[in-house]
């Protein structure tokens, strides 16, 4: 085989990350962590239906430190995911295909569930979604 000077299986260590590559592996990753996720949600199903002393052991772990930053990891997954999935429905229409528009999209899409995220945990704890 004739050696051409370049890999031959090229991995990400020769690449230089872009937004294009973060943006698709976020949103691979947060599709991933979404449904972990909702295996929460399915054990707060299962605790409610078992019954009070349960579902306050399953209360308490959620207002617990380490349940509140899985709940926050969460709410920022969701909402990143979201925005970035409208992202990907306009590029269908094909909109945002020119790559300063891909570029300023995906940051828009980290911006935007960064907002997100604050404004629906300050109304959660601020009472409103208790």
């Amino acid at each position: 085989m004739a050696s051409t000077g370049r890999p031959l299986s090229p991995h990400l260590g020769i690449y230089r990350w872009q937004a294009q590559m973060v943006s698709s592996i976020l949103h691979r990753a947060t599709g991933i962590a979404l449904a972990a996720g909702s295996l929460l949600v399915v054990a707060g199903l299962l605790t409610l239906a078992a019954g009070p002393a349960p579902f306050a052991a399953f209360g308490a772990f959620c207002a617990s430190p380490p349940g509140r930053l899985l709940l926050l990891g969460w709410t920022w997954a969701l909402a990143y995911h979201l925005l970035n999935g409208v992202r990907h429905l306009l590029q269908d229409a094909g909109l945002g295909h020119a790559v300063t528009a891909f570029v300023r999209n995906s940051w828009l899409a980290v911006i935007g569930s960064l907002l997100l995220t604050v404004l629906v945990w300050a109304w959660v704890l601020s009472g409103g979604g208790a």
